[in-house]
């Protein structure tokens, strides 16, 4: 037993298994992006989609998945921005001083990465204790009547919810920098986890590039498209 935490603390004190750490977790946190995307356009489906899909979830293994996931996700989040900070200042402390210009621009890349991180953390955060918690807001959305048997009593209006907030203004921005962060983050480090496990070389580096900016510009459009339609051309609005 002792042997094993050694081993599990060693591992978690190298760079090296920062690095794979930080890789495993991104790829966590990909995967959440475009599940998460994908329940949320149900919003331009209408109010019976994303309300029952939201409903499915919350009652997933009577409640407890969507928990599950929740903490899951968030730990995967704060590692990743723990472990990148750490990397950073570990990097800058083993070259203090730079003189070639490859290295200057990777450790203004390495800063960035750090306070967009932080950025999206904050961000998280905050979209939970609105949207989830639904904590100091007055856009609880009320109730909806389902017609899905077994459920025909009033269930929350997931739908009305996202209406009303991101009809705020100040809600909506905040989403928008936060998403726009989060995709430039994910610009620099989708081709970063590749390299962290072995799966870049030269002849993919270029593709691989290549996929990570447009992943990142997918998901970009996908999460702006909700409260650009309901802030500025009034989608669901009365």
């Amino acid at each position: 037993m002792n042997a094993l935490a050694c081993m599990i603390g060693s591992f978690w004190d190298s760079s090296i298994g920062k690095k794979i750490l930080v890789a495993l977790t991104g790829i966590a946190l990909l995967l959440f992006l475009s599940g998460h995307l994908a329940g949320n356009l149900l919003l331009f489906m209408g109010k019976d989609a994303i309300n029952e899909y939201a409903l499915w979830l919350h009652e997933l293994a009577h409640g407890a998945a969507i928990w599950v996931a929740r903490i899951g996700v968030l730990t995967a989040l704060i590692v990743h921005v723990h472990l990148t900070i750490q990397l950073s200042i570990r990097n800058k402390a083993i070259r203090p001083n730079y003189s070639h210009p490859g290295t200057v621009q990777a450790s203004r890349s390495s800063r960035m990465m750090i306070w967009s991180g932080l950025t999206i953390l904050a961000f998280v955060l905050y979209h939970i204790s609105h949207f989830t918690l639904r904590i100091g807001n007055d856009y609880n959305g009320g109730t909806y009547q389902t017609s899905l048997p077994g459920h025909e009593d009033k269930v929350l209006n997931v739908y009305q919810m996202m209406i009303d907030g991101f009809s705020h203004p100040a809600n909506a921005l905040f989403y928008i920098i936060a998403m726009t962060l989060l995709c430039s983050h994910l610009s620099h480090g989708f081709a970063s986890v590749f390299q962290t496990l072995g799966l870049r070389s030269a002849k993919n580096g270029a593709l691989i590039k290549q996929i990570g900016r447009a992943y990142a510009l997918l998901i970009w459009i996908g999460f702006l498209s909700i409260p650009g339609a309901i802030l500025f051309f009034g989608y669901g609005r009365p």
